[in-house]
């Protein structure tokens, strides 16, 4: 079976990004590789640093429908999900499904929400599908959850529980841009990206995306890459640092990605080199740190880092 769907999908929008996005390409090609795998993303980054901005570019390029969701303490279950709405004209109760009902789904600080909020968007993101007051209502395919997450705000916040966090197919920590990326977008301005954002047209569709996922189950893994992960998942979850490791969830999920990740580089088998890649963004949001640990400055980041320094690569 060809397999091309995939690669051909991330390098097309991956190449097109690049006119309103500066230095964001493997953050697109993550965003890219979630929606065709089906998974729901977990964007930490400052304010300002574009992450709505690379939501929208990459909704767009894909042309999917995109539905942003400013999540606030006082935001109700309702509010996101939907609810039945009296119509004068028929006199019957209709049901309004809410901004979950989108391709892509941008769920804008997801740590001020409500606790309740957070698991009735959970649930959407598990089910793909909503309950609104007995009424089933699927929601549509592709389906991604983008959340967004600021790592300085301390006060009013709702921290997502381990058991949520572990949802998410893969993390994306959104770095500031390099100096040489700085210059680039002062030389651009913010009319010249919003004309480029407003030019954009879409290099994909979504029956391509779902032929993409279909190419996922086609990735060969040979039983020593296969050992590799494990020995990966077993040291991360054997150090000294860690307090709660990465579930078999996060081995899954490290699994998928890696398959993704040579797809995308038009292979259908998996090096060492894609579990690599794929560790940090598929298992850093799944490892809590001892706390003392954390008050010295080490992340997660920092132990899935040195684990693969540590563990012994399989040989061609």
């Amino acid at each position: 079976m060809e397999l091309r769907y995939v690669e051909a999908i991330v390098g097309r929008v991956v190449e097109a990004s690049r006119e309103v996005l500066v230095e964001r390409e493997w953050d697109v090609k993550l965003l890219v590789l979630s929606v065709i795998a089906g998974g729901h993303v977990l964007i930490e980054g400052i304010p300002g640093i574009a992450k709505t901005l690379t939501a929208k570019t990459v909704a767009k390029l894909l042309n999917l429908r995109f539905s942003r969701i400013q999540l606030t303490p006082d935001l109700l279950p309702a509010d996101i999900v939907g609810t039945k709405v009296f119509n004068q004209k028929t006199g019957d109760f209709e049901v309004v499904v809410g901004p979950v009902n989108a391709n892509l789904v941008l769920a804008d600080e997801i740590n001020r929400a409500s606790p309740r909020t957070q698991s009735a968007l959970l649930e959407a993101m598990q089910e793909r599908q909503v309950t609104i007051e007995g009424v089933t209502i699927k929601l549509p395919e592709p389906f991604t959850v983008i959340a967004t997450m600021n790592p300085v705000e301390l006060e009013g916040v709702f921290p997502l529980p381990e058991a949520q966090l572990d949802r998410f197919f893969l993390k994306i920590s959104m770095r500031t841009l390099s100096k040489e990326g700085l210059i680039e977008l002062l030389r651009r301005g913010t009319l010249k990206i919003e004309e480029a954002f407003a030019e954009l047209k879409p290099v994909a569709n979504a029956d391509e995306i779902l032929e993409g996922r279909r190419e996922i189950s086609n990735v060969y893994v040979d039983d020593s890459v296969t050992d590799y992960m494990l020995r990966i998942y077993e040291s991360i979850n054997k150090h000294r640092y860690v307090r709660l490791g990465v579930t078999p969830r996060g081995l899954i999920m490290l699994h998928t990605l890696a398959k993704c990740l040579a797809l995308s580089e038009g292979r259908n088998y998996v090096i060492p080199d894609d579990v690599k890649s794929a560790a940090v963004p598929a298992l850093s949001h799944r490892v809590l740190l001892k706390p003392e640990v954390l008050a010295e400055g080490f992340s997660s980041r920092d132990v899935i880092e040195e684990v693969l320094r540590i563990v012994e690569v399989p040989r061609p």
